[in-house]
């Protein structure tokens, strides 16, 4: 029991620092740029100072920025040194999370549009209603920061950023990362495998109430997050759960309420989080009816949270066959493009430790922030104020976030060639028995088709009723084939199988032939 324990948080720790650290990344650069290249000043008036449109700005800012509940910690941090009032940072620090423009496309093909719109929409109820009532009951939350320097426009504000983010990534803001990863871990740890399955369905009333102390405890980010919506939308789940999932789940974090605690005090922080605790579960009640799917059957269950429990069965129980499986589990879980972010951010966090050896004296920062005389602008040179280059840089990462939209939803050829190789893998596990296998790859095989859809829909600019019913109807038969290899139904399994591969070719045909006519 204890090698279970001790292994199940070390794979869920590992599972969410991976699954964070393209955010994480993110997150540091987004805070270097507003320190180095924006300033306290331009950073103040970038998020509307103390006026009124200051909640506003925060939330539309926090739409648009691609980083997590974990990722923002940096950036918060950068905003409460800027100065700015507390009730626009924690806007901010709740918004940025919940939506970016890879998470807001794959949500739009897990549920009804309308539902999604709708949560944005409440976020931003929340964001507003909570950030006004706390700033008027607590009317002086700003901090007095020091004006930075400017930096030389070439080398130095290349450096200056660098310097900036590798310090960061070195410091204290791991304090607060870690305890937002030692949440979900511990979960993963204490929590019996699919202890989780039957607490949200849509006819336990208390449902959202019981989200709302599970989600903060955990993280998600905000692609899992809109993963889990998607799930429960399919299976008829508490709607207002689900929202709360999103709000709590993906906004905030053990270790972004720990830097409340410490930044705000006690009393403060527990007036926010009573207010933002009530916003939310009253919104969470009032949707739960209008939102309610009424095409689909509820379902008494679902496996949208098995990944905040214990994830090995009671079958594996020795040191080495735990460690063993954790070491598979984390090879076949972890995509690439995770290991290259966690190890950016390794580099980026010992480059920070060496920076602050090698300039412990302090010396490299004077050359970053002195003024050269050499520097002067020649003859044809256009030097752009620092908070013009780092608007530049924001809004970069904007684009880029749409970009990478189309490489991370391909065209429905490119979909469906990786769909051929993940439906073979996952009718020959359910074929065997297989079940581990078999979840992990219809799993895989569901959020392929999720992909295929966003992808035609961001190349076509629309998606027909009867192109999504063919994809959701195998998602459908995928379900059911993950409990008939679970109940170990043979005979069962082995229709649905070739149930599965008839629906597959007819959703094929649809995306290919008839989308193109």
């Amino acid at each position: 029991m204890a090698a279970m324990m001790f292994w199940g948080f070390v794979l869920r720790f590992v599972q969410c620092l991976a699954q964070a650290s393209p955010f994480i990344l993110t997150g540091f650069v987004i805070a270097a740029i507003l320190q180095r290249f924006f300033g306290v000043t331009e950073t103040r008036r970038l998020f509307g100072g103390t006026s009124r449109w200051s909640l506003l700005r925060a939330w539309l800012i926090g739409m648009l920025l691609p980083v997590c509940s974990l990722g923002v910690i940096p950036v918060v941090r950068e905003l409460r040194r800027a100065g700015l009032k507390g009730g626009t940072i924690l806007a901010f620090a709740m918004s940025a999370p919940l939506f970016n423009p890879l998470s807001l496309l794959y949500g739009l093909t897990l549920s009804e549009p309308i539902a999604i719109i709708t949560f944005a929409l409440c976020s931003l109820v929340i964001v507003t209603v909570v950030g006004l009532i706390w700033d008027r009951l607590f009317s002086v939350t700003e901090t007095v920061a020091p004006v930075d320097p400017e930096i030389d426009y070439g080398i130095r504000r290349m450096v200056a950023v660098g310097a900036c983010a590798a310090r960061d990534a070195s410091g204290s803001s791991w304090l607060y990362i870690l305890a937002g990863l030692s949440g979900v871990a511990l979960a993963g740890a204490l929590l019996p495998a699919g202890a989780l399955q039957h607490t949200f369905n849509s006819d336990n009333s208390l449902a959202p109430l019981i989200m709302s102390v599970m989600a903060i405890a955990v993280y998600a980010t905000p692609m899992l997050a809109m993963s889990q919506l998607g799930m429960m939308f399919q299976h008829a789940n508490s709607i207002g759960a689900a929202f709360v999932l999103l709000v709590l789940g993906a906004g905030m974090n053990l270790g972004l309420a720990l830097w409340m605690f410490r930044q705000y005090g006690a009393r403060r922080s527990l007036v926010w989080f009573l207010l933002l605790m009530g916003v939310v579960l009253g919104l969470a009640y009032g949707i739960e009816r209008p939102l309610f799917p009424r095409d689909i059957e509820p379902a008494n269950h679902t496996h949208a949270f098995d990944i905040y429990c214990q994830p090995f069965s009671s079958n594996q129980s020795g040191f080495l066959q735990l460690a063993h499986a954790t070491g598979e589990k984390l090879d076949r879980d972890i995509q690439i493009y995770e290991w290259h972010s966690l190890k950016l951010l390794l580099l980026l966090a010992v480059s920070g430790v060496v920076f602050r050896i090698v300039d412990r004296s302090g010396r490299i920062t004077r050359w970053i922030e002195s003024s050269s005389s050499a520097n002067q602008p020649k003859k044809l040179d256009i030097v752009l104020p620092p908070s013009v280059i780092g608007l530049c840089c924001l809004v970069g990462l904007v684009v880029l976030s749409g970009v990478g939209c189309y490489a991370y939803y391909p065209t429905a050829e490119e979909a469906l060639e990786e769909m051929y190789i993940v439906r073979g893998e996952a009718l020959s596990s359910a074929r065997s028995g297989d079940l581990a296998q078999t979840e992990y790859w219809i799993d895989l095989y569901s959020d392929w088709s999720r992909k295929m859809e966003v992808g035609v829909y961001l190349r076509n600019w629309e998606l027909s009723d009867y192109h999504r019913w063919k994809a959701r109807l195998l998602r459908e038969q995928l379900e059911l084939l993950k409990h008939e290899v679970e109940d170990q139904e043979e005979e069962e399994v082995r229709a649905l199988i070739l149930k599965i591969s008839r629906t597959h070719q007819r959703m094929r045909y649809a995306f290919t032939e008839e989308l193109d006519g």
